[in-house]
């Protein structure tokens, strides 16, 4: 089963590229970020056409999650319990539109898009730390009490774990995404158990490049994007590969889609 986890920026703007991608590339399941539309608003056809069910949770033009699979999805789960919520100050706290699950084949793989975190300063990061504290919580339990089920963490991250994942850590001084308790929130999940299943086929490489400034001619990029897997998940690895070439052509997101190959 050939899985993989891709921030879309935008599934309206980018439909045509994501199905054609998703052809080529002959993948089973797709975890999608950043959708920025209601389920009701989703380009479902384009990808009915080609094959593929869609499972989608989104509430409005921001953030939103979903998989598009042409293996049936069971046990979809909205959140995870104890999802903190975001409001801006003097509005009310939502639970915003960042992770969705769902079981293919036996295979529990979540679809998560971390808060970015903004500033050092913002609320926003303490969000996002509150945010990764209570899905480790939930991740550790699930690893406590089913400890043969293969599943994966998919997604933005919106960390930069290593000096490396960045193109120059100078530049980052000061800012979210390389500070060091977005780091040890990163690491706690390893701790727990999980494994970068990706990182140990693929030891560097960027998933992300901004539009701005020439940032991929220069190759100036950062890895966010990774698939955290399970030890039963990680044992039934056997390739992996970051797609640097769909950053190219006309209209491309700004992350490109990491795929994993696990046996049945």
């Amino acid at each position: 089963m050939r899985i993989a986890t891709h921030n879309v920026n935008s599934i309206r703007t980018r439909v045509d590229r994501v199905v054609d991608w998703l052809q080529r590339s002959n993948t089973d399941v797709l975890a999608m970020q950043e959708i920025k539309c209601k389920p009701e608003q989703f380009p479902y056809k384009q990808f009915e056409d080609a094959g593929y069910a869609i499972t989608a949770h989104g509430l409005d033009q921001w953030n939103g999650v979903a998989f598009a699979s042409r293996i049936a999805i069971e046990d979809v789960e909205i959140g995870f319990s104890g999802m903190p919520s975001f409001g801006k100050e003097g509005k009310p706290q939502v639970e915003e539109a960042r992770a969705i699950a769902g079981t293919f084949n036996g295979v529990r793989l979540w679809s998560l898009y971390v808060p970015n975190g903004r500033t050092l300063e913002d609320p926003h990061y303490t969000y996002k730390l509150e945010w990764l504290d209570r899905l480790a919580s939930n991740v550790a339990e699930w690893v406590e009490h089913e400890p043969d089920l293969p599943f994966a963490l998919m997604g933005d991250f919106n960390i930069a774990p290593f000096e490396y994942d960045v193109w120059n850590i100078d530049d980052f001084a000061g800012a979210t995404h390389v500070s060091e308790p977005e780091r040890q929130a990163f690491e706690a999940f390893e701790q727990i158990g999980l494994r970068d299943v990706v990182r140990e086929r693929i030891p560097t490489g960027y998933t992300y490049w901004d539009y701005q400034q020439l940032r991929f001619p220069r190759d100036e990029g950062m890895r966010i994007d990774f698939i955290l897997g399970s030890e039963p998940f990680a044992e039934r690895v056997s390739n992996a590969v970051i797609d640097r070439n769909e950053r190219k052509g006309e209209a491309p997101s700004d992350h490109v889609p990491v795929v994993v190959d696990i046996a049945d």
